[in-house]
């Protein structure tokens, strides 16, 4: 169990750049963007690509980087210049998307097992550094000893840098802009703002975190395959709501702090899912669907009992006030 935490918590660490792109689009822009399920095997597929080529895989993350984020633009041009529905821009992009990886990678799966990577470079680091004895050290009485803390903790930086770069980029004139559209893109326009240019450089802002996201995955697990980013999209927004519901919202640097908390208990929820007896692995969609439909519902009958309960004390102040005056009312007449 613990090992599968261990994991988890990895992988949520690496997810969570998806999901900070998800609420770059979703939540800022107001964009239900389809385009991240193909712009996350973009970013794989890009740097599995060009690492298998003998590039260097830092080099192939950036420029995996730069497609997600030109898939981005292309969405955005889309529905701003092409007139054409948000929802029915992205799954246009979407569907093109996985044509143009299977270009790419030239198959359907390349596996990056035996080349060295963004993950194996980091490890080799952070080995160098000799920091892992300190650490398990401190966790050999819980008798769980991981091989090296180096990929989760070296991922949770990246997270937290990336989340505050974002928060940073918001509080410019160029990102109060955005959200401005999201939030009202009239308003923002009878200020002479181009809102095009707004949205299709959101947009490529947040699939160039996705198409991050997809290209470490893939370093992580070692292999890039066409159909990984089916339903990205659900998780991205999973741990979006999830971060919401359970850290609060209330400003920027709240929310992208809960959206990866979010991605993190998101991977959490799921391996503990996976690990009761009458689900299997090919039940993680119905998983996902689940997790989502209960991060939605059970915020609002949360609130609803919390207003119940507000009502409940204002008519009990009432009547209690009520009591008093009709007492001293009494008291006065009897005086009297």
């Amino acid at each position: 169990m613990p090992t599968a935490i261990f994991g988890s918590i990895e992988a949520g660490a690496i997810y969570a750049l998806m999901a900070l792109g998800v609420y770059l689009s979703f939540r800022i822009l107001d964009f239900p963007d389809l385009t991240v399920d193909g712009s996350f095997v973009t970013g794989a597929a890009v740097a599995a690509v060009l690492i298998v080529g003998g590039t260097n895989p830092f080099v192939a993350t950036f420029i995996a980087i730069l497609c997600g984020f030109a898939a981005g633009c292309m969405t955005g041009l889309l529905h701003t210049k092409g007139k054409i529905n948000p929802l029915l821009s992205g799954i246009l992009m979407m569907i093109a998307l996985y044509s143009i990886n299977l270009r790419i990678m030239g198959k359907s799966n390349v596996p990056l097992l035996s080349e060295e990577t963004v993950v194996t470079k980091l490890t080799a680091f952070w080995k160098g550094l000799g920091l892992d004895n300190g650490i398990q050290a401190l966790f050999s009485a819980t008798g769980f000893v991981p091989n090296t803390w180096g990929i989760l903790i070296i991922m949770l930086l990246l997270a937290i840098i990336v989340k505050v770069v974002i928060d940073l980029f918001l509080k410019t004139d160029f990102g109060l802009a955005i959200r401005a559209t999201g939030n009202n893109e009239t308003m923002i326009r009878s200020f002479s703002a181009d809102t095009d240019l707004l949205k299709i450089v959101g947009l490529g802002i947040s699939n160039a975190l996705v198409a991050l996201s997809g290209a470490l995955v893939a370093q992580y697990n070692g292999f890039s395959d066409v159909g990984m980013g089916i339903g990205m999209i659900i998780i991205g927004l999973a741990s979006v709501i999830i971060g919401e519901a359970i850290f609060g919202a209330k400003t920027i640097v709240r929310a992208t702090f809960a959206v990866i908390g979010g991605a993190i208990l998101y991977r959490i929820i799921v391996t503990l899912a996976l690990r009761v007896d009458f689900l299997e692995t090919g039940d993680m969609k119905l998983i996902t669907a689940f997790i989502v439909v209960c991060a939605l519902i059970l915020p609002k009958m949360l609130d609803k009992q919390r207003e119940k309960q507000r009502k409940k004390r204002r008519m009990a102040q009432v009547v209690q006030k009520a009591n008093e005056s009709g007492e001293h009312i009494a008291a006065i007449r009897s005086n009297s």
